[in-house]
């Protein structure tokens, strides 16, 4: 599991890189890596394209850390993570510096990124929305990575400002929830759990939701915003062992969904009307399982492995094409920004290379002087020398662009048929265990009779 958490530069930029890059916390700066941009020189491109945002804001850069659990990754596979995390959640449009600290007990990325795209001269908006972008895109690339990920339902109901309280600990609903959460399991029901919170120092107001306040607590928090495990017939259900009502009826799509493993669910084994729910649900299930396997022709389990292959290698086909468009992309628009600065700065720099006090000459331009060197060295890396027209780059950006969408269309639809198949082999497995189960039972008792 990864913990993300952001936070703006207002000023000292150039300390902040020095700092996220220092060598001791980078295994000797082998674990920093760049995009648009020199590490050495980040602060210096940064402010350059900053220089060309119509409103200037009074963000220098946004810095980001992802937190991984102790043991869990390796150092190389937690920049490989954060590498992926900033090209989803940046798009190839920001300049940033990505480095790796494992100088503490457990490994931690910083990626250190412009406020200004350099694509369209436009601020990074940094609220709410953007966050949980964050920490979805974050939590399906460690996932992808066979990490832990947060188990989604229990953050229901947790907003963008909450969850910054919640990082500095002074959040009053994590502290409602972890309190309700310890007193629930002794309660016999809803009443009992409120007396017991009202022992707890707790304030309570009744109407038609139920809403607490903790001692020092301005405002009271109504029981339902905790999350849906904490409105008032979750809570009810809870106590009684019983799953937590659904606001809106289940619409069975006659697509498979994965059977319960009754033995090992510690609340089946908890709760007799769970348990007999769980019986039922599972035979609906094992029945859209054997439709869906009758209209896609399949009557053997080796058919059904094969198609689980065929789904698995379709979905990595597309996304390996995916992947070599967007790898295209990135090369282009680090062109198109590199031979922008280039062709504005080379003016500039013939003056240099003509004048006669160079000292002098570059202690007044030693900005522009560095970044057009650096533009030029990255344009013979990128084999853009002598420089693309404009308007062929432009055209190339506009092809891939329409592809990209296309594979992204195709990969979403190549994901959820491997869902399905792999949840048809789940739950066909699961099927056929039960009789291999059950047949030394019954070998048993027929020694007996």
């Amino acid at each position: 599991m990864a913990v993300t958490k952001t936070h703006p530069i207002k000023s000292t930029l150039k300390a902040a890189i020095d700092y996220i890059c220092n060598p001791d916390k980078t295994d000797g700066k082998l674990l920093v890596s760049s995009f648009g941009c020199s590490a050495e020189t980040a602060d210096i491109e940064f402010a350059w394209t900053r220089r060309h945002a119509i409103d200037k804001g009074t963000n220098l850069g946004r810095h980001l850390i992802q937190a991984f659990e102790p043991g869990e990754v390796t150092p190389e596979e937690a920049h490989r993570i954060g590498m992926e995390l900033a090209r989803e959640v940046l798009g190839g449009k920001y300049e940033f510096v990505l480095t790796t600290h494992i100088d503490k007990d457990h490994v931690h990325n910083h990626l250190i990124f412009n406020a200004v795209s350099f694509q369209d001269h436009k601020h990074y908006h940094s609220n709410k929305r953007s966050y949980h972008f964050i920490r979805r895109t974050s939590d399906q690339i460690c996932k992808e990575h066979g990490l832990s990920v947060i188990v989604p339902g229990r953050d229901k109901g947790k907003s963008y400002i909450e969850h910054q309280a919640e990082q500095n600990g002074t959040s009053y609903k994590a502290k409602l929830r972890a309190a309700i959460d310890r007193l629930l399991p002794g309660c016999s029901d809803l009443e009992d759990l409120l007396r017991r919170l009202q022992r707890e120092g707790y304030e309570l107001k009744r109407g038609k939701y139920i809403s607490a306040r903790a001692p020092g607590q301005e405002r009271f928090t109504r029981l339902k915003t905790l999350g849906a495990d904490y409105a008032e017939e979750a809570l009810t259900a809870r106590i009684a062992g019983r799953p937590r009502p659904s606001r809106q009826p289940q619409q069975r799509t006659g697509k498979p969904s994965l059977l319960i493993d009754i033995q090992n669910n510690l609340k089946a084994q908890q709760s007799a009307g769970y348990k007999h729910w769980a019986t039922i649900e599972n035979l609906k299930r094992a029945a859209e399982t054997l439709n869906f396997l009758t209209e896609h022709g399949i009557s053997s389990y080796e058919e059904l492995a094969e198609r689980c292959d065929g789904a698995v290698a379709a979905t990595a086909r597309v996304k390996a094409d995916l992947r070599a468009t967007e790898k295209e992309m990135e090369r282009l628009t680090l062109t198109m920004k590199h031979a922008a600065t280039y062709r504005q700065l080379r003016p500039l720099y013939d003056q240099y290379r003509q004048s006669r006090d160079k000292e002098k000459f570059l202690r007044g331009h030693e900005g522009e002087i560095i970044l057009f060197e650096a533009a030029a060295r990255e344009l013979k890396r990128l084999d853009a020398v002598p420089l693309p027209a404009t308007q062929r780059l432009r055209a190339e950006m506009d092809e891939l662009t329409a592809r990209k969408a296309a594979l992204q269309s195709e990969y979403r639809k190549a994901q959820r048929e491997e869902r399905e198949y792999d949840t048809l082999r789940q739950n066909v497995e699961a099927l056929l265990e039960k009789p291999r189960e059950a047949e030394p039972q019954r070998q048993r008792n027929n020694e007996l009779e």
